[in-house]
């Protein structure tokens, strides 16, 4: 009997989704000029990035960048734990715990990585480990529980108890509680103190994935976390990224001295992973002091946000509560929300649609981001064009 034959198993998968109008295809973006987007030649107003502050093409950064560029050169060369740990890691490493208020940090790639290898850490020489999450956490929290080799619970979406139910149900398991801090399709902020307290109760530790709060929530940008009050005793896990609000790329794990030690040594994604590019932690790094210094982009984004919701709730649209920058326009099927983005295109408006398999099925939707970089002008064209389409939106 032949074995199965994997390239053509992939092939047919792939076939499937293109017959059911959901494959997905990356469009090059020619030239970026803050929220203006060049693609296919056309120059589009973007509301679908998460540069959230507009620090992504910062000249404090690309200055950062150069500076360091032109005297290291791009490349780390190695792994941290070989050669690739330069001083503009260190530094990066010791603002992120300082702003975060903990006592240590240590990069990692990405955030993908990062929740891989925090969950490997804690939970992959545990025997029956649980890991208890949102049924909305990113897919690197849920494929990190897998990988890791743990049981996988997870809870109904914000429910409290649903998460208490679960734990209860392996009363007597090491357990990992992860949530998303902000959730990046529905913008919504986690039930934080909740689930500090339910974690507390139950002896279980908490982690956060705040890839979408920091630098956006709290008053000096430090994350959804510290927006609900809780330290490190609370939430002894704290993850975030360094390519949304802080317009570069990579990520970071904060805590305590022993849970980075820990990582250090038992992280693989972090151990056997090249380190980022010098150049891009000092970048990085002047990202953190622009992003705690200047008030003044959060103030701006929550206007421009309280702009965009007004003026939605005004034409009737379906937008999901968000506080947040992310703006989610729940359309349900996935070719009214590829429709609608096709006639935002033809406008000039670039927004992209969310479809299966990353929504559930029936809740396709515009995933409008805002960003400090856009103006009450931009918000209000995209309101314009909103209500050009609104006849396809509200007939869906």
């Amino acid at each position: 009997m032949a074995r199965p034959d994997l390239l053509g198993r992939l092939a047919i998968r792939t076939a499937d989704r293109e017959r059911a109008a959901l494959l997905r295809r990356a469009r090059a973006v020619e030239h970026a000029d803050g929220p203006w987007l060049e693609v296919d030649g056309r120059r589009l107003l973007g509301f679908c990035s998460n540069d959230y502050l507009g620090l992504a093409q910062h000249p404090q950064l690309i200055a950062a960048f150069k500076r360091v560029a032109d005297d290291e050169g791009v490349g780390s060369t190695a792994a941290h734990l070989v050669c690739g740990h330069r001083r503009e890691h260190a530094m990066l490493e010791e603002a992120l715990a300082e702003w975060t208020g903990r006592e240590r940090a240590l990069l990692f790639s990405t955030g993908y990585a990062a929740n891989l290898g925090v969950q490997q850490a804690l939970l992959g020489s545990v025997d029956g480990a649980v890991c208890v999450q949102d049924k909305l956490n990113h897919a690197s929290l849920i494929d990190g529980c897998r990988l890791a080799g743990a049981e996988l619970k997870r809870y109904p979406h914000s429910d409290v108890g649903g998460a208490a139910r679960q734990l209860a149900s392996r009363s007597e398991a090491p357990a990992l509680l992860a949530t998303d801090g902000v959730f990046s399709m529905d913008g919504d902020v986690a039930p934080l103190r909740e689930l500090a307290a339910l974690a507390a109760r139950e002896g279980a530790t908490l982690m956060v994935d705040d890839a979408h709060g920091l630098g956006v929530l709290d008053a000096q940008g430090a994350g959804s976390v510290a927006d609900a009050g809780l330290g490190v005793s609370e939430v002894p896990v704290l993850m975030a990224t360094l390519g949304k609000a802080l317009g570069c790329a990579g990520a970071f794990v904060a805590g305590s001295a022993a849970l980075i030690e820990g990582l250090t040594q038992f992280a693989r994604p972090q151990v056997y992973s090249t380190a980022l590019p010098p150049a891009l932690a000092a970048a990085a790094l002047a990202a953190v002091t622009l992003a705690r210094q200047e008030d003044w982009r959060r103030e701006k984004l929550s206007g421009l946000i309280a702009r965009f919701r007004r003026g939605a709730s005004e034409l009737g649209l379906p937008l999901m509560a968000s506080a947040t920058p992310i703006q989610p326009l729940l359309l349900g099927s996935a070719d009214t929300a590829l429709a609608t983005a096709q006639a935002l295109e033809a406008l000039g408006l670039l927004v992209t649609a969310i479809r299966p398999p990353t929504v559930p099925a029936g809740q396709a939707r515009l995933r409008i981001t805002l960003s400090a970089a856009h103006e009450e002008a931009d918000v209000d064209r995209l309101l314009a064009a909103l209500e050009r389409v609104r006849p396809t939106i509200i007939g869906a």
